[in-house]
């Protein structure tokens, strides 16, 4: 399990990889400065989607990137 720091530093890097590291140091100030509701801005995002939009960038996301982990679909714990 990532630990507090580690899953800074990798969100950290994400956001530079992403935005740069001005554009990065923009965004967290920005989040930091506002009554930033995360948990709302996700739901007003994923509400605008037109139907289906989320789940083809879901499955274009998977196709991408192969899950290495040790977790299980959830049709093979309820089907079991």
């Amino acid at each position: 399990m990532n630990n507090t720091m580690e899953i800074y530093d990798k969100g950290l890097a994400c956001l530079i990889d992403n935005l740069g590291v001005v554009q990065a140091e923009e965004f967290i100030m920005t989040v930091k400065s506002e009554s930033f509701d995360y948990t709302k801005w996700q739901r007003e995002f994923y509400d605008a989607l037109p139907e289906g939009d989320f789940m083809k960038r879901s499955r274009e996301y998977a196709a991408e990137h192969e899950y290495h982990g040790n977790g299980r679909l959830l049709s093979e714990i309820v089907d079991g």
